[in-house]
């Protein structure tokens, strides 16, 4: 399946959640989208609400769902929790961490970032938005991509910056110290949903 390119706010009303991360597409309108506004009364299923946990989780992160699933996978190996694992392999992506540093406002354009080469790791250019960021690397912008409107915008605008990363916003770069812990992630996933989604 490929990955959903389409209006997000729209897809933030259907599953409840702002992906957008300001909160702002729930503000107006806290209802799915559709005719019949906010006197929707669907009740989900269990099938339904596992399905609709994944797609969460899936669209929060901006992931197709092959490399979802491969990642779901490779959690699954990992000792500990299978589904905390699972949060914290989709935090380790370039493309997250460049968001979670405040180089980018959405995951979207942190995205964009990573795939037009503005972005090095280790001061190497990297273009793959999935490359998996390990404790301790440095991620910072070419020399020529400084002074891109969009990452001084996304400067200004951060006012929170996880302890799991350090961030430079005078020298525009900073380092993933660590790998972040569960408590430090999206409260409202319920991952235990997904674990059960895939092993259905």
């Amino acid at each position: 399946m490929a990955r959903y390119t389409g209006p997000s706010w729209k897809i933030s009303r259907r599953l409840g959640i702002s992906l957008s991360g300001t909160g702002k597409e729930l503000e107006k309108r806290p209802y799915a989208p559709g005719p019949h506004g906010p006197n929707q009364r669907k009740k989900l299923s269990e099938y339904g609400m596992q399905l609709q946990e994944k797609q969460k989780l899936r669209h929060m992160y901006g992931v197709n769902e092959r490399q979802f699933h491969t990642l779901f996978l490779r959690a699954g190996k990992m000792p500990g929790k299978h589904g905390e694992n699972f949060m914290i392999l989709l935090e380790t992506r370039l493309d997250n961490v460049v968001y979670r540093m405040g180089l980018a406002r959405t995951r979207r354009q942190a995205r964009q970032l990573v795939n037009h080469g503005h972005v090095l790791v280790d001061g190497k250019r990297v273009d793959i938005p999935s490359y998996r960021v390990a404790p301790g690397q440095e991620i910072s912008l070419r020399e020529r991509s400084q002074n891109l409107s969009a990452v001084t915008e996304a400067i200004e605008a951060t006012n929170f910056v996880p302890d799991y990363v350090t961030f430079d916003a005078e020298a525009k770069k900073g380092t993933f110290v660590r790998l972040p812990e569960r408590s430090e992630l999206a409260a409202e996933i319920n991952e235990a949903l997904i674990v059960e989604f895939y092993n259905r």
